[in-house]
């Protein structure tokens, strides 16, 4: 009997080894996001959720209702965190099924809905419950219940997207100089960058994440086309069928590029166009690295008709939402700029003298005042502060 039972303890044995814990941050350095966003774990695992700043939840939902507590579900409670140094509060989710897809948000009012969003063992894309489109709906019904997700379409008009002649554009930004020194694992710096009331402050990334933005995978959109991003992050656009860009413009000019109204010789970052055929199985991509929380804008360039850009295919990565100058009033002057034409989409690439390849390979550009990019290959690029925000390299 005694050599039964030590046969089965062993036998448990590398079950129990094998078990792990994934460390996930809450909000960390003021951004609505967990980092990581999704992760995939194995029956027995624990998911520590360590909370920052600020006052957020870890709440099971469901992939059809994002934003939505689930009936009987895991939730941390809310967890109050004060700005004062000390020890971060945690909580423990233990993984049951090593196979099947969960589904969490932040219950604090409007979180869910700008994409705080996190999955377990959530399939990739283009899987139909990816985690890429377990967010884009969250942001999509903006925090509220279910609702039917609409077919894609090239449509340059929507419900939720049409110009406004009532619409005001909010006031120039008031920026302020000021300087940080930001470090990482491997090096320490100063940096002297602009910001404003609501801009959180220059604070490495303690784990970095790739946030992923579809370009033109539902029509003239990004998605999600919001995001919050903490410095070392990286942002990839995955280009999807038509033809699109992905460049840096302006909060009061969202429709011209950066290089073009910028009075301190910012460029810039630009993809070029990025034609991608309908029966495409794969996509190309054009990357970004976060280097500060200045908010950045970006449009696509393509003149179609319709001009996307005026129809609202405008995205921004860490907008304010608290202040006038949020991610709304921005798609806002881009409708306002021209008329929407419900037209169809061309697959024509003209437009800003940019050039592009259907194999993600964009040619390079001189590019400063954005972001790191790079496109599909990974590029070595060393990692500096601009003007306003993100200084990129040659590629």
């Amino acid at each position: 009997m005694s050599i039964s039972v030590l046969a089965v303890a062993f036998a448990l044995l590398p079950v129990a080894f094998a078990q792990s814990t994934i460390s996930v941050d809450v909000g960390p350095s003021g951004s609505l996001v967990y980092s990581p966003p999704s992760v995939t774990a194995a029956a027995g695992d624990f998911i520590e959720f360590t909370f920052h700043p600020k006052n957020h939840t870890v709440t099971q939902s469901s992939f059809a209702e994002p934003c939505v507590e689930l009936e009987g579900g895991a939730t941390s409670g809310f967890r109050p965190v004060s700005n004062v140094s000390g020890l971060l509060p945690t909580w423990t989710f233990a993984v049951a099924d090593g196979t099947t897809p969960t589904w969490f948000y932040c219950q604090q009012t409007g979180h869910c809905g700008k994409g705080m969003v996190f999955a377990i063992n959530a399939p990739p894309p283009p899987a139909p419950n990816s985690f890429e489109a377990f967010s884009a709906l969250a942001i999509q019904l903006n925090g509220t219940g279910s609702a039917s997700v609409p077919a894609a379409t090239d449509s340059a008009t929507s419900a939720a997207v049409t110009t406004d002649t009532s619409f005001t554009a909010p006031p120039a930004q008031s920026w302020a100089t000021a300087t940080a020194t930001v470090s990482d694992a491997s090096s320490t710096w100063t940096t002297v960058y602009t910001s404003y009331d609501g801009t959180p402050s220059p604070t490495f990334a303690a784990s970095p994440v790739n946030h992923m933005i579809l370009v033109g995978a539902d029509g003239l959109t990004y998605t999600p086309s919001n995001i919050s991003a903490a410095i070392g992050d990286t942002v990839t656009f995955e280009f999807h069928p038509k033809n699109h860009t992905v460049t840096q413009s302006s909060f009061p000019e969202p429709c011209k590029a950066l290089a073009e109204t910028s009075t301190t010789g910012q460029v810039g970052f630009k993809s070029g166009f990025m034609p991608v055929a309908e029966n495409a199985t794969s996509f190309p991509t054009f990357t970004i690295t976060i280097n500060d929380t200045a908010p950045i804008w970006g449009y696509c360039g393509q003149q179609g008709p319709p001009v996307h850009c005026t129809s609202g295919m405008v995205f921004s990565i860490n907008a304010v939402e608290s202040g006038p100058n949020n991610f709304q009033a921005f798609q806002q002057i881009a409708l306002n700029e021209g008329n929407v034409s419900a037209a169809a989409v061309s697959g024509s690439g003209s437009g800003a003298g940019s050039t592009g390849t259907s194999t993600g390979s964009a040619a390079g550009s001189t590019q400063s005042g954005g972001a790191l990019s790079s496109t599909s290959v990974s590029y070595a690029a060393m990692l500096a502060l601009g003007a306003i925000g993100a200084v990129s390299a040659l590629l």
